[in-house]
């Protein structure tokens, strides 16, 4: 049923997606046909549909493992930001003065931007034992914040008509296409390589053990001398690197400057991703596959069906609630029992 459970809550999705569908007027299949297929019936579009896939599958990878340990890291649209804003500044520090050591700098910069605002709730939870719930999603509207001083003040482009956004990045600050006629660039490439370099971590190392006993059970972790601090620390750090890289990922191949909104909510859906792939390295990259699809899709049907683009919402947090919903079948199994007659009862 850990298997099961992610896939009967995709197969729910659609079914309520259609019902949502056809409770808007429109035809149901018609419909999840362009929400599924029609986004990704082309090179075009395919190469979009990873793009978004991306950032979705470098989060949520990070968040998998901190959740697996039982730490609670929901801050990560904040570590994203900021590693766009340290990855970006780095960007306009050497514009027109780069050379091919700009973009590895910008990738430092990046996760370590990132690694550093999760160290924020760390260093509380640790000293304080401060909620890191609270504290890494109270600072993510902190970070949303400074970009948005940056961008309308002294990063603020001068020759842009007053538009809240810094130049576009020159050619050695941007990531380039990998493939031509697309916008696919390394970040994709570079997100896939995680995901068994995660796995290793997770069921070939001794951390990766460390953090699924800590998971289960913190007074056993406790009591077999393995340090929560340290657990914290680590895991906070990695799904902040993560986080980071793929804000900077965002700003210098998608976007290619700094603007007052960077994130179509990327931090907060990896939540659900990671949750949908069961915390699990496979099943993260299936379900950011997934996840991604419907942000593609939300574009299309906007365009081709003229519904608002909410209803990529809506099927995201359908999916999550399906998924919590269908993994009490993996801690509990129906069994229809038939009722003994009451004489036979009363005997026994």
């Amino acid at each position: 049923m850990q298997v099961a459970s992610p896939l009967l809550a995709g197969v729910l999705t659609v079914i309520f997606g259609a019902v949502l569908f056809a409770a808007l007027g429109r035809d149901p299949l018609e419909s999840l046909y362009e929400f599924f297929i029609s986004p990704i019936n082309s090179l075009y579009g395919v190469s979009t549909w990873l793009l978004k896939v991306a950032p979705l599958l470098l989060i949520s990878m990070g968040l998998a493992v901190g959740f697996r340990a039982g730490v609670w890291n929901i801050g990560a649209e904040g570590q994203f930001t900021v590693g766009a804003i340290c990855g970006g500044g780095v960007a306009l520090l050497f514009y027109g003065h780069g050379g091919w050591w700009l973009l590895p700098l910008m990738t430092l910069a990046g996760a370590v931007g990132g690694a550093l605002w999760a160290a924020i709730p760390a260093f509380l939870k640790t000293r304080l034992n401060t909620n890191e719930i609270l504290t890494s999603l109270l600072l993510v509207y902190v970070a949303q914040h400074l970009l948005q001083y940056l961008v309308h003040g002294p990063w603020r482009d001068p020759h842009g008509y007053n538009f809240p956004q810094t130049v576009l990045f020159d050619a050695p600050a941007t990531l380039t296409p990998i493939v031509q006629g697309t916008m696919l660039n390394v970040a994709t490439v570079a997100s896939i390589l995680v995901v068994p370099l995660a796995w290793l971590l997770m069921h070939r190392m001794f951390f990766g053990f460390q953090v699924r006993v800590s998971g289960f059970s913190e007074q056993a972790a406790n009591y077999a001398g393995y340090s929560r601090a340290r657990m914290v620390w680590v895991t906070m750090l990695l799904g902040g690197a993560l986080s980071g890289l793929a804000g900077l990922f965002e700003v210098a191949g998608t976007i290619g400057k700094l603007q007052p909104v960077i994130s179509p909510g990327y931090g907060f859906t990896a939540i659900i991703v990671a949750f949908l792939g069961q915390l699990e390295p496979v099943g993260v990259l299936l379900a950011s596959l997934l996840v991604g699809l419907l942000y593609v899709g939300g574009d299309q049907v906007q365009i081709s069906l003229h519904l608002p683009s909410a209803v990529a919402g809506v099927f995201q947090g359908l999916l999550l609630f399906l998924v919590l919903a269908t993994d009490v079948l993996i801690r509990y199994r129906v069994r229809f029992v038939r009722h003994a007659p009451m004489g036979a009862a009363a005997e026994g």
